[in-house]
């Protein structure tokens, strides 16, 4: 049998990945000191692996397929195949952001002012390149943790890190002073993997349904029954992805109206639709939007 081996990032995105392959359609267990997850379809194995590492996994084929961020492959100037992004984390669903952070009281304002200073960081090679780029000579090392209290310890003048929320960086007394890079979970291929047929369709069934789990969040699905004469004026106001689905009642002159809004329109729409004659209206929730 085929089968396609795929990395799930381990650590911060672990769950959020295990949860959206949940909502895509596949059940995936993982396993008390174990890297090998099961998954509901025997045609796909697991493995764990964090996500600075995925790139090299899946670039020398160890792995077919992995999910990784736009930093790591940067990073590790990875040649894969970039699927599709899936925007989406443990705490939101925007993109993160690699900054350049200093104590809060630094005189240090802008990058220029960093020449000749000492950066910890995680990400060496990019931020290196960085700041070569913009002729600024720094000195870059390598952070194992807790990267935001070496600046409040006075070890290094500057910390370049990752944030969605900036809590944890304003949490240390620390300021931001410039933003290198946004950053998201991306599908990423091998090159091999890619050119085989059946592991070809099989990534490209899963991104499909992944893109498909995102693209229905914060979405639903509206229905209610409407008079022949109000149906007009009521699908003027109505917002769909294309045009409302509309279907007679039977032995009726009512209509049933549904379509697939934004859940935050729905508190402004529903009065509105009663005002317009609307009855029956139910909401509900969507597992895909394909």
């Amino acid at each position: 049998m085929n089968k396609l081996k795929l990395g799930i990032p381990k650590g911060s995105l672990e769950q959020a990945t295990i949860d959206l392959f949940e909502k895509s359609g596949w059940q995936i267990r993982t396993h008390s000191r174990n890297y090998f997850p099961t998954i509901d379809d025997p045609e796909i194995s697991c493995a764990l692996v964090r996500a600075q590492e995925m790139p090299r996994y899946v670039q020398d084929g160890t792995l077919d397929v992995g999910l990784t961020g736009k930093d790591w492959l940067l990073e590790n100037n990875a040649d894969v195949e970039v699927i599709c992004d899936l925007v989406y984390s443990k705490s939101s669903n925007k993109p993160a952001r690699w900054v350049v952070a200093v104590g809060g009281d630094s005189s240090i304002a802008k990058l220029s002012d960093l020449e000749g200073k000492k950066i910890s960081t995680e990400l060496v090679r990019y931020t290196q390149s960085y700041f070569e780029e913009r002729g600024i000579h720094v000195e870059v090392e390598f952070s194992w943790g807790a990267t935001e209290a070496k600046v409040v310890q006075g070890l290094v003048d500057a910390i370049v890190e990752i944030t969605e929320t900036e809590s944890t960086i304003r949490a240390h007394g620390l300021k931001i002073i410039h933003e290198m890079m946004q950053t998201n979970t991306q599908l990423v291929a091998g090159r091999k993997a890619w050119a085989d047929p059946w592991k070809k369709q099989k990534i490209e069934q899963i991104a499909t349904l992944l893109q498909s789990a995102l693209r229905a969040e914060r979405m639903v699905g509206l229905k209610m029954n409407v008079p022949k004469e109000k149906l007009g004026d009521l699908v003027k106001i109505l917002p769909s992805i294309t045009a409302p689905t509309i279907s007679t009642l039977y032995q009726s002159d009512w209509f049933s109206v549904e379509t697939v809004i934004s859940e935050e329109a729905v508190r402004e729409l529903v009065p509105m639709l009663i005002r317009q004659g609307a009855e029956g209206i139910i909401e509900y929730s969507l597992n895909k939007l394909i």
